[in-house]
């Protein structure tokens, strides 16, 4: 039987908008749930489940302070979507190269 991983990969973890806007807010400052449900029109539930999901993919980090959770962005993970990316600069590069060179000839 094939091992079932909990985790979720990087890439699934910033699919979703929701996520994304969460990580954008994130790169600011360390926030609680309640800071980060206030900036949504989605109920604290939802927002609690996408950031297992970020935490599950190690992007955000979280701590307890009194009685609220505390998260802040873990942003290590995305150099593989960084390194990913960077695999197609040549293809964008060599696109870049070919319009310019079209437009150049054309003056």
């Amino acid at each position: 039987m094939p091992d079932v991983e909990t985790k979720h990969d990087v890439f699934r973890a910033i699919a979703d908008p929701t996520r994304r806007r969460i990580l954008t807010l994130l790169t600011e400052k360390e926030m609680s749930i309640t800071s980060i449900t206030k900036r949504f029109p989605i109920t604290r539930t939802a927002v609690n489940k996408h950031l297992m999901i970020l935490t599950d993919a190690g992007l955000v980090v979280s701590r307890k302070n009194g009685r609220e959770m505390r998260f802040k962005l873990q942003p290590e993970p995305l150099k593989e979507v960084q390194q990913w990316v960077s695999m197609f600069e040549k293809y964008w590069d060599d696109k870049l190269s070919s319009l310019r060179q079209y437009v150049e000839s054309d003056e």
